[in-house]
């Protein structure tokens, strides 16, 4: 792995670098989308936490409090290189926006094609006490001895202002509506939402974990992941790829020590793509007074793939309970919006 700052004019930003290997992809040779969405996050944590100590604050460390929708654009391979770009493009008083941008190389071609765009948003903590989220140095502050550092347009500033305002509305509603648990089915029947559902338990050790002694967000995003695959590939019995992340919410902090199981469920399927929603909950230290409780939640959405890597149909889900029935619906809905997005942004694209 490599990283670089950027030198001359322009926004400060970093670029990680590192070639995938085979225990970075499934049997495909796909690169795991939990790998992608790990090396974004340590981009994103590393631009974050130098900046959040750029000023003359307490020493802290930047944790992810959530990682807008972010869509796979094309497969990576092994063999290539990922170069992970990263750029400071908003900050509040106690957060930081990071614009991540992932590319792949082939470095037999030199050919390079955009995999991956994310947005994430980062909460500065303090290295005396863990609980205590210090003040975000300013971006015009940083930058006095350079004034190209600074936001270029006043807009640019009111539209980060807006971003900022949805994600922590969106945070809140989602941690609202976080009570599910995924209860074992006896002999469920096939392409159901108990015959797919999965959890995974892990043990959370030292190098999960920050200098906070917390987890890596990114950590956390790849077992999800893994978890939504296993959903995935046992609902349709075939390749299957990431396509897309809705935004992923980090409602708390997961303790090193702690045992987490990460559990995943079929919402919804379209004929080609597969929602599958999957949380994590946290089960503290043994003599610790606090009870299990959710720490994040998110909904993976999968593809399925021929030997050839063409797109195949992906079996209709089948709900049985009114309570499977609401999320296919909400599900459903989730899907009709995000294609009317694309299809704007196509039309958007064409007239330009």
């Amino acid at each position: 792995m490599s990283e670089r700052g950027a030198a001359g004019p322009g926004p400060a930003t970093i670029q990680v670098s590192r070639i995938m290997r085979p225990d970075d992809a499934n049997i495909a040779g796909n690169v795991h989308g939990g790998t992608v969405l790990k090396m974004i996050e340590e981009a994103g944590a590393i631009i974050s936490t130098r900046h959040c100590n750029s000023g003359q604050g307490e020493p802290c460390v930047a944790a992810l409090a959530r990682v807008e929708r972010t869509d796979f654009l094309s497969p990576m391979c092994i063999g290539e290189v990922a170069n992970v770009s990263a750029e400071i493009t908003y900050t509040s008083k106690h957060s930081v926006e990071v614009q991540v941008n992932v590319m792949s190389e082939n470095i037999l071609t030199g050919a390079k094609k955009v995999t991956n765009k994310a947005t994430l948003w980062y909460v500065p903590l303090s290295l005396k006490n863990v609980n205590k989220v210090v003040e975000v140095p300013p971006i015009q502050e940083r930058n006095a001895a350079c004034l190209s550092l600074q936001y270029v347009h006043k807009e640019q500033e009111d539209e980060g202002r807006k971003r900022y305002e949805e994600q922590k509305l969106d945070r809140l509603e989602t941690k609202q509506r976080n009570g599910d648990v995924i209860l074992p089915v006896i002999n469920p029947e096939p392409h159901t939402v108990g015959y797919s559902q999965s959890s995974l338990i892990h043990l959370v050790g030292p190098s999960d974990c920050t200098l906070l002694g917390f987890v890596h967000g990114g950590v956390t995003m790849k077992l999800m992941d893994e978890v939504a695959g296993i959903v995935a590939a046992r609902h349709c019995k075939t390749n299957i790829v990431t396509a897309s992340v809705d935004a992923i919410n980090f409602h708390e902090k997961i303790k090193k020590g702690s045992v987490i199981t990460i559990s995943g469920r079929m919402t919804f399927t379209s004929n080609k793509s597969m929602e599958i929603e999957v949380f994590v909950d946290a089960d503290p230290f043994v003599d610790e007074p606090q009870e299990r409780y959710r720490a994040v939640s998110a909904f993976f959405t999968y593809v399925s793939l021929s030997k050839e890597g063409k797109p195949l149909p992906v079996p209709q889900l089948l709900t049985e309970s009114e309570e499977e029935k609401r999320r296919f619906e909400e599900g459903k809905g989730r899907y009709l919006q995000t294609k009317a997005k694309r299809q704007a942004q196509l039309q958007q694209a064409a007239q330009h």
